[in-house]
């Protein structure tokens, strides 16, 4: 099972590689009002989850450029996740609130929704 979930994960990737889709073109000063709109946002993911996969693309498409933190990199992520988050499920999208809330935005569509009202 291991191999299999190993080759399906590479081939993701590959495919990913091949088709990453281009950011948008926009003025420096739109940029970097965008830019501060998401500082306060973090995306837990795996590189080869294919809702991760689904999520970065519309990050790229919409120029969003949000730090991504790979769980099985960095044990400190995935604790995280689990204590604050709830669950260890991934992607996930970290939102950090003017009066420092935390919310936790756990499903891809909801995500990409949520990131493409924000690129508008």
């Amino acid at each position: 099972m291991f191999i299999i979930r190993w080759l399906l994960g590479r081939i993701i990737l590959f495919f990913d590689f091949i088709f990453t889709p281009r950011g948008p073109k926009r003025a420096a000063a739109e940029q970097q009002e965008i830019n501060q709109r998401i500082a306060n946002m973090s995306l837990y993911q795996l590189p080869a989850c294919p809702f991760c996969v689904k999520v970065r693309r519309a990050m790229k498409r919409n120029g969003l450029p949000v730090e991504l933190r790979n769980i099985n990199r960095n044990e400190d992520y995935k604790q995280e996740l689990i204590a604050e988050g709830g669950k260890r499920t991934v992607p996930c999208l970290r939102i950090v609130n003017k009066d420092d809330s935390v919310d936790w935005l756990y499903e891809s569509k909801e995500i990409v929704t949520y990131l493409e009202k924000i690129a508008s």
